[in-house]
């Protein structure tokens, strides 16, 4: 198996309390790998560290083979991955179609100028307006981020995730708050812009886990208790214990 991510025993702590406690973790390329655990479990915590919200107290962190840890944010996407948040995190006073734009200009080095005409960023309008097509916002592509319905916004903030040409794609609850049907909507988009990629993602939603990941790694007081496929997953009598109880029957 090809490796896109690797953890090696990872540990943060806050003062005297250790959130995560010795992390191991590999995520193939290609993968979508989903991360289960109860609330308080650290699976956020992950993330940050990951992505270099936080430093790591120990450990180390590999993308596609290079040493990313404790690496800052903007180094970490540069080198190929992106990550969404639990909290919409749009411009909500910016339209759809510029939301994808800024994103597209940021990762690719540039930043805000006043006397460039953006208009003038043909490739990179052609690429924001191909993105805002792929997660189904073209009819509100002129409309303000901040007037589109929740499940919209979501939509908008994957496509702000994707929008830099990440390899590896950290979605941290992407369907939270979603009605049934619009979950089943974000699960196809995720499926969709995400073909080729590799995933991780945080989610409490089972039916999106068990429908989408290839393999889950489920967390517990800041440790991998277990890593499987769906139906290993399913059938591991620690994890039912532990987490998925009526949900695994």
């Amino acid at each position: 198996m090809s490796v896109a991510l690797e953890l090696h025993d990872v540990r943060k702590s806050f003062g005297r309390t250790q959130i995560i406690n010795g992390v191991n973790l590999t995520v193939g390329k290609s993968e979508r790998h989903a991360i289960i655990g109860p609330n308080g479990a650290g699976k956020s915590t992950l993330f940050n560290l990951i992505s270099g919200r936080f430093p790591l107290s120990s450990g180390s962190i590999v993308l596609d083979g290079q040493d990313i840890t404790n690496s800052a944010p903007n180094d970490i996407n540069r080198r190929g991955l992106a990550r969404s948040f639990q909290i919409t995190n749009i411009f909500a006073k910016m339209s759809v179609f510029e939301n994808v734009r800024c994103a597209l200009l940021w990762s690719s080095g540039h930043r805000y100028s006043f006397w460039h005409r953006m208009g003038f960023l043909s490739g990179v309008n052609e690429r924001a307006q191909e993105i805002v097509e792929r997660i189904g916002l073209a009819r509100r592509r002129d409309r303000l981020a901040g007037v589109l319905s929740y499940a919209e916004q979501r939509a908008l903030e994957i496509g702000i995730t994707i929008a830099g040409g990440a390899e590896v794609i950290l979605l941290d609850e992407p369907t939270a708050g979603m009605s049934h049907s619009e979950t089943a909507d974000a699960v196809e988009l995720i499926r969709t812009v995400t073909q080729g990629k590799t995933l991780v993602m945080v989610e409490h939603d089972m039916g999106v886990i068990f429908g989408l990941a290839d393999r889950i790694s489920v967390l517990v007081y800041g440790k991998v208790l277990a890593t499987g496929t769906p139906a290993q997953i399913r059938a591991n009598p620690a994890v039912r214990e532990a987490y998925l109880g009526a949900v695994a029957e």
